[in-house]
């Protein structure tokens, strides 16, 4: 049953870190692109930037979650 729980965890970190990278990427590339095409700049990097954002505020809400490994 502690694998059933523990599952799920492993998921949400998963994510966390795919988010805030990809953001992270996403925002480079907004920021390179935006010296040749500045609207295309700025549509890449603010949703990288939100995204990004997301996955910090998801390891908040990890960091707050009990552990079910823990007793």
């Amino acid at each position: 049953m502690a694998a059933n729980q523990a599952k799920p965890f492993a998921r949400l970190e998963a994510w966390i870190w795919v988010l805030i990278y990809g953001g992270l990427l996403t925002l480079i590339l907004g920021i390179a692109t935006g010296r040749s095409n500045e609207l295309v700049g700025w549509l890449l990097a603010v949703p990288g930037v939100i995204v990004a954002t997301v996955g910090v505020v998801l390891i908040y809400v990890r960091s707050r979650l009990k552990d079910p490994k823990k007793p």
